[in-house]
């Protein structure tokens, strides 16, 4: 039990119950809904006015539900992978760089691989899971074989992976039709997916998320399996005593994580740009992004189907207000970083409980 003076004293919580979490979280995003609003203030907007602007724009407009809907489907696939990683104690920070590579292997399936139509998009699919697989799988051996912090490898794998798609659309695979940005040729008909008509939703790889969430949470809780990962994560001790094997269940929650991603990556060539383009232009920082959306599932990947579609509306509200009101174009990435702040200093209360007087 920690005294800060005047009277307050932290409690320790053995466990904090479903509602103090539900609580916690709302408030967390309160404040940080309140904070952006301070940003607002600053550059001459009424908050009022800029959140009603984001919700009619997004909520009470056919094209705005598109386009949350759109961004939802990358940060549903990484979150539900991050959700799983968070829980076994394994920060992956590089699902950005997993979504490239995934992004990087199906195009080159595309490409250069000459497969008969119907098994073009099933290939290119494993051969983008494959790709995030092995790039986040790789970060997990140097935790296993050096103990190289997964949080800098991971992060510095990012870069990697963005180099590499640069120097791919730059030389080898560079476009012949290529005017003004660069990018590669682009995708046959039959290698890409399919989408609700006159939007960019890609339906296919939507449901897949939602299954894929639905899955995961079965196996986290009511598997073998899910006992293991859960009490890596949360009493490795114990893990040691029942003789689990850690490391093997680290690489594994690596390879679907960084799979999971790689898919993301796959869907964003697949079923919108159909050719590999800059990396700016193919994800939106929807691998830092995904990180919120994990974070605020609290290590339940069914919550994913809910917290993806709440930062789906921030990004698509943060796109409006840049046209609408011709706010900074980092608004968004001010908006992630806040809620994210807020989140992790909402830890707090959910190990400790605060006492008033002595």
């Amino acid at each position: 039990m920690d005294d800060w003076g005047c009277g307050v004293r932290l409690e320790p919580l053995a466990n904090a119950s479903p509602g103090r979490v539900l609580g916690v979280t709302l408030a967390a995003l309160g404040l940080a809904f309140v904070l952006v609003g301070a940003v607002f203030v600053a550059y001459g907007q009424n908050p009022l006015e800029v959140y009603r602007l984001m919700l009619s724009g997004t909520l009470l407009d056919a094209k705005g539900w598109q386009e949350i809907l759109r961004r939802s489907i990358p940060l549903l696939l990484i979150g539900v992978g991050l959700t799983l990683a968070f829980r076994t104690q394994f920060y992956n920070i590089g699902a950005e760089g997993q979504l490239l590579l995934g992004a990087v292997l199906a195009a080159g399936v595309a490409l250069f691989l000459p497969l008969p139509a119907p098994l073009s998009l099933p290939a290119m699919a494993l051969a983008g899971a494959l790709g995030g697989a092995l790039w986040c799988g790789l970060a997990a051996w140097l935790r296993l074989r050096f103990s190289v912090n997964e949080i800098l490898s991971t992060l510095m794998l990012n870069y990697v992976a963005q180099s590499l798609v640069i120097f791919l659309i730059n030389g080898p695979w560079r476009g012949k039709d290529v005017r003004g940005y660069i990018y590669s040729d682009r995708f046959a008909e039959y290698q890409q997916i399919p989408v609700w008509a006159g939007s960019s939703v890609h339906w296919p790889t939507l449901l897949l998320g939602v299954l894929l969430a639905l899955v995961l949470q079965f196996v986290l809780f009511r598997t073998t399996l899910g006992f293991r990962m859960r009490i890596v994560g949360e009493n490795p001790g114990a893990a040691r005593y029942l003789g689990i094997a850690q490391g093997r269940v680290l690489l594994l929650l690596a390879l679907i994580t960084g799979g999971m991603a790689g898919l993301a990556g796959v869907g964003e060539i697949a079923g919108i740009h159909h050719r590999l383009i800059e990396p700016s232009q193919l994800s939106s920082g929807y691998g830092f992004t995904a990180i919120i959306v994990a974070w605020l599932a609290r290590g339940h990947p069914a919550l994913v189907l809910l917290t993806a579609p709440l930062m789906g509306l921030v990004l698509a509200g943060g796109d409006l207000l840049k046209v609408s009101l011709n706010m900074p174009f980092r608004i968004v990435d001010i908006f992630s970083g806040v809620i994210l702040f807020c989140l992790i200093g909402s830890e707090l209360f959910l190990r400790y409980r605060v006492r008033w007087g002595r």
